[in-house]
């Protein structure tokens, strides 16, 4: 897809009415520090659309990118950030529920786990709890960059495992750093589009 135009159009928080209209969406969930905002800057071929942060539990609230005129990206909070406070992270995981149950428009949810090492226990419960909801989520099992090439198929194999990935799920390795998975992800939200009768090419 060619990105004419990508604007941060919404932020909703805690008691904050999510946006009501007639595109897709397409939502982005993970822990707090596994690069949400930069795989939504690297998908838009921007630097800083998505505010990225060295400190992690940045994103607390839900982000609506508006894409081409024709999509929305949808940052979820990130979860498991240790020094939050249990109020804060009950509110992030209100939050979260609240939009998987209202949002007719949600299309896919892209899950995001670090491809380093094993899925955590909040990746897992994001991921039963996901499903749960009546989505199947794509991984997308980022900083690949971080391995070497000989590495990166034993380490899908243990995030499949791990988060008990479904047979026939999908998982996309990507990496913010080099874009390797960008075109694969986006041929994947295409053709979510072109179902959705969205397709922009």
């Amino acid at each position: 897809m060619i990105i004419k135009k990508a604007e941060l159009e919404t932020v909703c928080g805690v008691t904050s009415r999510f946006p009501d209209h007639d595109q897709p969406e397409i939502a982005f969930a993970g822990k707090s520090n596994v690069g949400k905002s930069s795989l939504i800057n690297a998908l838009m071929n921007r630097k800083s659309l998505a505010r990225t942060s060295g400190q992690p539990g940045k994103t607390q609230t839900v982000n609506f990118y508006h894409i081409n005129d024709a999509v929305y990206f949808v940052d979820l909070p990130g979860y498991g950030y240790a020094r939050a406070s249990e109020e804060v992270k009950a509110q992030w995981g209100r939050m979260i529920e609240r939009y998987l149950k209202n949002a007719p428009m949600l299309k896919c949810v892209f899950l995001l786990v670090d491809i380093r090492h094993e899925a955590s226990e909040n990746d897992r419960l994001m991921y039963q709890w996901i499903l749960s909801n009546g989505y199947h989520p794509v991984i997308i099992a980022t900083k690949v960059d971080k391995l070497k090439r000989s590495q990166i198929a034993k380490q899908v194999r243990l995030v499949r495992e791990s988060i008990g990935l479904e047979k026939e799920g999908i998982l996309f390795p990507f990496s913010a750093l080099t874009k390797q998975g960008r075109e694969e992800i986006w041929q994947y939200v295409e053709n979510i589009l072109a179902d959705s009768g969205q397709s922009d090419r």
